[in-house]
């Protein structure tokens, strides 16, 4: 059967209808977005510039400094300039774009967490076998099993969206175009589809979420047998790793993990995975880490003071 298109274009309304809330949202994002490039771009310079980019943890963390910058770029500079300007149109082949880029970049992620987590798991539960597992080819096929894993969620993803009909309203009760608002929108029965969504989606964000919590619990019960400078060091890196997967999995699984249906609360939620933790990564991940601040420090302030030598 001929799938019916009678829009070309989608009608996103957005965080809120009142005028102050968007204003605030568009100062506050405003704010959030070049922050988020700028501490992204600080910890993916300072790895690559410096020798920590040889070692595993760094490695994915360059990845995934990358990956946050790509996410959140498919959603937020169209949202601050529909705050801006009024206008929340967004065409279909836009639409069906973002839709791709979201789950595409944002698996990508999850799985970079997932070989991250791996990378603690071998470093404090089998610390005389680290170099060998983790050695640089490992690293490398880690990052490329996290990409295609990426086009293994995010095109079923799209092809899902393009399939729908549309042949009545066009309003998206959303800031972006993701596949359960577009499912309420659908002029047919998506009940199949959206079991599909929660499969391809939910389960797998569960089932990682369980991998990681239990890969923690392990790594937590073997310190009990280090020393209390290596429990520092170890529950300061995996702290930060645990908040990361905290604020992405949860509001990932409150959407994702239910039936195919939208709440007011979903653009809350989303804006956790999509704008707050890729803007709070960099400092999670820099702020109790000395290698990572001392590699900024070297680079750098270096830097600078070469720069300045040579001018004088």
């Amino acid at each position: 059967m001929e799938i019916q298109r009678n829009i070309s274009e989608f009608i996103l309304l957005g965080l809120s209808y009142d005028k102050n809330i968007q204003i605030f949202c568009f100062v506050l994002f405003l704010f959030c977005y070049p922050a988020l490039l700028f501490g992204n771009l600080l910890i993916l310079i300072s790895i690559l510039s410096s020798s920590l980019f040889y070692q595993p943890m760094y490695y994915f963390l360059s990845h995934l400094a990358s990956l946050d910058i790509c996410y959140t770029s498919s959603v937020t500079p169209k949202l601050i300039t529909d705050l801006l300007f009024g206008t929340k149109s967004i065409s279909y082949c836009n639409c069906m774009l973002q839709v791709f880029t979201m789950h595409f970049f944002g698996s990508i992620e999850i799985f970079i967490l997932t070989a991250m987590a791996f990378d603690r798991y071998v470093a404090i539960c089998k610390p005389l076998h680290y170099m060998i597992i983790m050695n640089r080819t490992r690293c490398h096929l880690h990052v490329l099993a996290a990409w295609a894993g990426g086009a293994v969620h995010s095109f079923p993803q799209l092809l899902m969206a393009i399939s729908l009909p549309f042949c009545g309203s066009n309003e998206i009760n959303h800031y972006f175009c993701d596949i359960f608002p577009l499912l309420k929108v659908a002029c047919t029965d998506t009940y199949f589809t959206g079991v599909l969504v929660l499969v391809n989606s939910g389960m797998v964000v569960l089932a990682i979420f369980v991998l990681l919590f239990g890969s923690y619990v392990i790594i937590l019960f073997t310190l009990r047998n280090h020393s209390a400078e290596g429990r520092r060091k170890a529950l300061s890196t995996c702290g930060s790793h645990i908040t990361v997967v905290i604020l992405l999995f949860a509001p990932a699984i409150f959407i994702y993990l239910r039936p195919p249906t939208t709440y007011p609360e979903d653009k809350i939620f989303a804006l956790f995975y999509t704008i707050i933790a890729p803007m709070f990564n960099p400092l999670i991940y820099t702020l109790r880490n000395t290698e990572m601040k001392n590699a900024m420090r070297k680079v750098w302030c270096q830097g600078y003071f070469q720069r300045k030598h040579t001018i004088n």
